[in-house]
């Protein structure tokens, strides 16, 4: 890499960092949030949901307005509503406030993750690009480390409040170094073009409204009014947001994309295998706690040795990738990912964790290293440098709504309760799902795109 890449590539983890680790921070800060400020369980949802809800909403916007005006300027109005919001709920005094700011910090995080990963696919290309996508996964799954640790500490020696300031130190670190880069290209067409703000606000609220049908359906149900009207109304805006989308000039997601196998393929694989990391980080830090009768801190430790195995096999894997292509990698890792997660079949009644569920995190987080490089860095790849921001946009809003819909679908998967039987229908509803993703590649994916 040149003196510029190496800095791109750390503004671009610098950036993709705060969002990652104030998405671990807030789990583990929300009991002390409800104990000071109130509101009990709801308290606790909506810290984390109004996050996702405006998240979910604006990525695709981002995305496109990244591609229109320029990663850097976006990237720097990311950093900066992410810290005035991080300083706003380290402040708030009731729960109305700290969900006022925790929406917002959603809307800047919207603008941080595409914008970032637009940066490194518009200043590099294979394999040299596929090795920087590793090294980006490696350094931004480190933040899902030190999240839980560094909230913890706050949290029991502090306060949940400092636990949130925390991310200013990395956002100003990451404002100065914006200063430093220069590529002249970056958002020089920005006078030249419109952006579709009717279709802007069909996506928003459209998003919106199907994120937060999905988010509160466990909670009241299909039937009440207030799921099923915001849960409608969202899938016919988006509806009517792509047809509008192959006529309007300048389309906030250019269907083009989708004409390229490995974009329209990448973005299949991504729903299922998403929808699976999703469904089996839930479960299993679920019953760990309640089926097994581990504290806290030791069901998060439990899964430590995936994120070990990301950090050290993922740009080495990412390097690898750019070599050979991605086919090979987006097919095998979510297969060894399903055989691991199979392996939680053993877990029994009288358990175990060094011999029920050890063996399942060695085997998953292999297969997780050996998929998320080329995943991404295929997805990317098949997108031109211009349209960046929003093909990154895409597979973000993907892998996001991914998530959400086992979540929602949990009663069904478990049978109804998350006891030794239901963690194990869900050990096996996880496994189909990646074993799916893995056909999807080997069917779809192409090492040389086109």
């Amino acid at each position: 890499m040149t003196a510029q890449q190496r800095l791109v590539l750390t503004v671009a983890v610098l950036g993709s960092s705060v969002a990652f680790l104030d998405s671990t921070i807030v789990n583990v800060a929300l009991p002390a949030i409800s104990r000071e400020l109130g509101g009990g369980l709801s308290t606790q949802q909506w810290t984390v949901d109004a996050y996702l809800v405006t998240l979910g909403a604006l990525i695709l916007v981002a995305g496109a307005v990244s591609d229109a005006y320029g990663r850097v300027l976006v990237l720097r109005i990311g950093l900066i509503g992410f810290g005035i919001a991080s300083v706003a709920v380290a402040l708030a005094p009731d729960p109305a406030v700290l969900m006022i700011a925790r929406a917002v910090q959603g809307a800047a995080g919207a603008f941080l993750v595409p914008s970032s990963l637009a940066l490194i696919t518009a200043t590099m290309r294979d394999p040299l690009r596929a090795r920087a996508i590793g090294m980006w996964t490696a350094m931004t799954t480190g933040a899902t480390v030190v999240g839980p640790l560094v909230g913890g500490l706050m949290v029991d020696y502090l306060s949940w409040r400092f636990a949130f300031i925390i991310n200013v130190l990395p956002i100003a670190v990451g404002l100065f170094l914006l200063t430093r880069l220069d590529l002249p290209g970056d958002g020089a067409h920005a006078k030249n073009t419109r952006i579709d703000w009717l279709g802007a606000a069909m996506c928003t609220i459209g998003l919106g409204a199907a994120v937060y049908a999905l988010i509160e359906e466990p909670n009241a149900g299909w039937a009440a009014p207030g799921i099923w009207i915001p849960g409608i109304t969202g899938i016919l805006l988006l509806v009517a947001f792509v047809l509008r989308q192959r006529t309007v000039r300048n389309p906030i997601v250019p269907l083009s994309l989708f004409r390229r196998r490995n974009f329209t393929a990448g973005n299949v694989s991504t729903l299922f295998v998403y929808a699976a990391l999703s469904l089996n980080g839930f479960v299993l830090a679920v019953y760990l706690q309640q089926g097994a009768g581990l504290s806290a801190t030791l069901a998060g430790l439990a899964s430590l040795p995936i994120t070990f195995l990301m950090i050290a096999l993922s740009a080495r894997v990412g390097a690898l990738a750019g070599r050979w292509g991605p086919r090979i990698f987006m097919t095998a890792g979510p297969l060894i990912m399903s055989a691991g997660t199979l392996l939680l079949l053993t877990v029994s009644a009288d358990f175990d964790y060094w011999w029920q569920v050890l063996p399942s995190m060695l085997v998953f987080g292999t297969g997780l290293a050996v998929t998320v490089s080329p995943l991404t860095s295929a997805i990317l790849g098949a997108a031109d440098a211009a349209q960046a921001g929003i093909a990154s946009a895409v597979n973000n809003a993907v892998a996001r709504v991914a998530g959400l819909l086992p979540i929602a679908a949990l009663a069904a998967i478990t049978g109804g309760a998350l006891d030794l039987a239901g963690f194990h229908r869900a050990a096996i509803v996880t496994a189909i799902l990646l074993a799916v993703g893995g056909l999807v590649s080997l069917v779809g994916i192409r090492s040389l795109p086109d």
